[in-house]
């Protein structure tokens, strides 16, 4: 039974009645709620005008900014969460990883992570590490009244591939070597990194967040009994050291669909799934008991009105007999997408899942 199923469950707050959390929680909603993977960023001009000239790494270290620009597409979208704005490798460069994001890459790792002595670059993580992650949430929850903010990080095995290619990476091959070659030394890795990301989550839990998403955006890559294996006891400690808060945990990776049921299984209440599997079927492979999350093509907001309206009421449709729903795309928002057709999706949206 998850946390969020129990009846004292969390304590009333400004949010706990809004249509997202009562969908997570799996209970009656007046419409289907919405919000967007990447929502803030790189696909409204407003965020283009308050980051211009400032590194991404700095601008989420900046609690002011940070506020903003997670409040930009509430204002713009009227979508039904905000997700905090920051990236997956923050807690990483808090604790003194050498590391940076540069553009059109991404993260890049100074002294990837190959040995056991290079464990050592890999120290709890504290509060004081990221104050301006407590200070931006006050912020936050005070402009965002009834909306509920997600808190998010990476999970250990996303972190761990990062860290072990020494930046973004197609096959994956030092981490699978890693993992395959030296079980015990993957094991370490994965269980340090859960430590980190655990504590990061608690951060934003206490400052406020109302719900958190544990991003394993590379996950897809294993297979399941690799990712049973060598994956799944990390995130689950993960999942285990924030459940005592109450607030539901959602789970998403990308090209998981032979891994929905597992992921579930490692203590998400709400299970994201990208465009591949269709929700109805999803729900069968993750069983009962928890929500699902998503799951429109990214792509089709490239296309006509009307193709991007029928193609959400295939979503909808597909989540008609779901325990609960959280209307979202299969991945993130990309970078060329017009802000229009956002708002006018959560839009659809909304006025046709009326209850």
């Amino acid at each position: 039974m998850s946390v969020i199923d129990r009846p004292k469950g969390q304590q009333p707050t400004a949010t706990y009645d809004s249509a997202f959390l009562k969908a997570c929680r799996r209970e009656p909603v007046p419409h289907t709620p919405v919000w967007f993977m990447r929502q803030a960023g790189r696909s409204l001009p407003e965020y283009l005008k308050v980051r211009e000239g400032i590194p991404m790494l700095e601008s989420c270290m900046r609690p002011e900014l940070v506020a903003e620009i997670t409040l930009q597409p509430v204002r713009r979208h009227n979508v039904d969460a905000a997700i905090y704005f920051s990236d997956i490798v923050v807690p990483l460069k808090a604790i003194g990883v050498d590391l940076d994001i540069k553009p059109g890459v991404g993260p890049v790792v100074e002294k990837p992570i190959r040995t056991r002595a290079d464990l050592d670059q890999l120290r709890d993580l504290t509060p004081d590490d990221v104050r301006y992650v407590t200070e931006a949430i006050g912020l936050l929850t005070r402009e965002l009244g009834s909306t509920p903010l997600i808190g998010f990080a990476g999970a250990p095995f996303t972190l761990a591939s990062y860290l072990v290619e020494g930046g973004p990476s197609r096959n994956h091959e030092h981490t699978k070597s890693l993992m395959y070659g030296d079980p015990q030394l993957w094991a370490d890795l994965l269980d340090r990194l859960a430590d980190i990301t655990a504590a990061f989550l608690k951060v934003q839990i206490e400052a406020g967040a109302s719900a958190v998403q544990l991003f394993d955006s590379w996950v897809g890559a294993l297979a399941p009994a690799d990712y049973r294996r060598s994956v799944m006891p990390a995130s689950a400690k993960v999942f285990q050291a924030v459940g005592e808060y109450g607030v539901p945990r959602i789970h998403f990776g990308v090209g998981t669909g032979e891994l929905l049921g597992l992921m579930g299984e490692a203590g998400a209440d709400v299970v994201g799934v990208d465009w591949r599997v269709p929700l109805d079927e999803a729900a069968r492979r993750v069983g009962p008991g928890r929500a699902l999350q998503g799951n429109l093509d990214p792509a089709v907001l490239f296309a006509p009105t009307s193709v991007v309206e029928e193609k959400a009421q295939e979503v909808l449709d597909a989540a008609a007999g779901l325990e609960g729903h959280v209307f979202n795309l299969g991945h993130g928002v990309l970078p060329s997408m017009s802000p229009d057709a956002l708002t006018g999706l959560v839009e659809y949206v909304h006025a046709n899942s009326q209850r």
